[in-house]
């Protein structure tokens, strides 16, 4: 959400935030309502002070026996009722057309996010490692289907496309991942385990920015309810409707929860595999930081994410997203792209994103110094570290060998009773 206040002091630069992010011009219609709605508000306080004033006179006119006066006051009363009536609707009205505005528009890139339209405009900050030399690599459908561990038809047959069956080996890596990458950030990153709800209200989606805008994106019970996306609805809504001490930030939250998407714009995209899927597991990272700590969270947070990506070994470059690429409710985001062989390509695996105070000001999360009596909104983080599903694909794929077994990555041997590698059954 935006700040009408800032919106009014400087139109310019909110337009110049938005055409980076492919929007026409904006602020002329936000400042259009908000004058109408200032202007109702006027009215309407200049009617009720009317009103009380005419009240208070009616009671002396009456005291001076004055009923002509008392009567043409009492008539006034009347007619304010009738006024205030309609300035009341009005700034409902307005207030609330207002608002849906303001929330359906992204949040503006930060001062060093690079120009561009899509992701031919993100900018490569670095590279780690160097992509596995591997024969006519296999892709890890082929090598799922292989190993007898990985059914899509099944999955088909109880749900439909983009769902799969994991089975043996490769189910007990999944696993194993992520209890990986949870005592990583847990134990070593000062990230502390949350298990939070899968469903969650509108208020909570709205607070993320999931809503109104992105509602097709999501899956939707018959209660009203909305299967998370990410658990970074659950976790950042922790602090919604809040005042945290800003001694105890930043608060650090990690949680592995199943994910759900509806993939609504996803039409022809990574049809094949688990690369885009109704349901994944994945780790999620949330900060909730002071304006002056997002900046240096924000590094903190990536290098968290690219650590599971260096302890697994995974060739993997860390990419700067341009203004048009970022998603709605970021301010800066860097996407980790790790390495696929069958693909001769870096594909996503981690997004990275401080979305400074937007996030806060739709969720009213504050924070507060002790001995100051002011409050301010806070900040919010949240990256992927990492999604299981992608990460799994990763180390099939770099990992495989001429049998079509799979290397089990050094780091995750005490996870799988020191087993070296996923192999079919003999």
């Amino acid at each position: 959400m935006h700040d009408i206040r800032a919106i009014r002091d400087d139109p310019d630069a909110y337009d110049r935030g938005w055409a980076s992010r492919g929007l026409g011009p904006q602020t002329p219609a936000i400042l259009d309502l908000d004058r109408s709605l200032r202007a109702a508000q006027t009215t309407l306080q200049a009617a009720q002070s009317r009103r009380n004033e005419a009240s208070k006179l009616i009671g002396q006119a009456k005291g001076r026996k004055d009923e002509a006066a008392a009567a043409a006051l009492m008539a006034e009363v009347e007619a304010l009722k009738g006024a205030i009536a309609g300035a009341t609707d009005a700034e409902t009205r307005l207030g609330a057309e207002l608002r849906t505005l303001l929330a359906a528009l992204p949040n503006l890139p930060a001062a060093d996010v690079p120009e561009g339209e899509d992701e031919h405009g993100n900018v490569e900050a670095r590279r780690w490692g160097e992509p596995f030399r591997i024969e006519s690599p296999k892709d890890h459908v082929d090598l799922g289907a292989g190993l007898g561990m990985m059914d899509f038809e099944a999955a088909a047959k109880m749900s439909g496309a983009r769902f799969v069956v994991l089975k043996a080996g490769l189910a007990r890596l999944e696993r194993a991942l992520g209890q990986f990458m949870l005592d990583l950030q847990t134990r070593e990153n000062g990230y502390v385990e949350v298990a939070p709800p899968l469903l969650v209200r509108d208020e909570a989606a709205f607070g993320t920015g999931q809503l109104p805008k992105f509602a097709d994106d999501l899956f939707r019970t018959t209660d009203g309810r909305w299967l998370i996306p990410t658990a970074e609805v659950s976790l950042t809504n922790l602090v919604r409707e809040g005042i945290t001490a800003e001694e105890a930030l930043p608060l650090r939250l990690a949680a592995l929860t199943p994910c759900f998407r509806s993939e609504a714009g996803a039409s022809g995209k990574d049809t094949r595999g688990m690369i885009r899927q109704h349901q994944f597991q994945k780790v999620e990272l949330v900060s909730i930081t002071t304006p002056e700590q997002s900046a240096e969270e924000h590094e903190r947070m990536v290098a968290c994410a690219e650590a599971v990506l260096k302890r697994l070994e995974l060739p993997f470059r860390t990419v700067l997203l341009c203004a048009g690429d970022m998603g709605f409710s970021a301010r800066k985001t860097f996407d980790l792209e790790v390495w696929l062989p069958s693909q001769k390509a870096y594909r996503e695996i981690s997004s990275c994103s401080n979305c400074g105070d937007f996030q806060a000001r739709r969720m009213d999360a504050r924070c507060k110094s002790a001995g100051e009596k002011g409050t301010r909104f806070v900040h919010t983080l949240n990256g992927s570290g990492l999604a299981l599903g992608r990460t799994l694909v990763a180390i099939m794929e770099n990992y495989q060998d001429e049998a079509g077994r799979i290397a089990v990555p050094q780091a995750l041997h005490p996870y799988l009773g020191g087993l070296s590698h996923i192999e079919a059954a003999a």
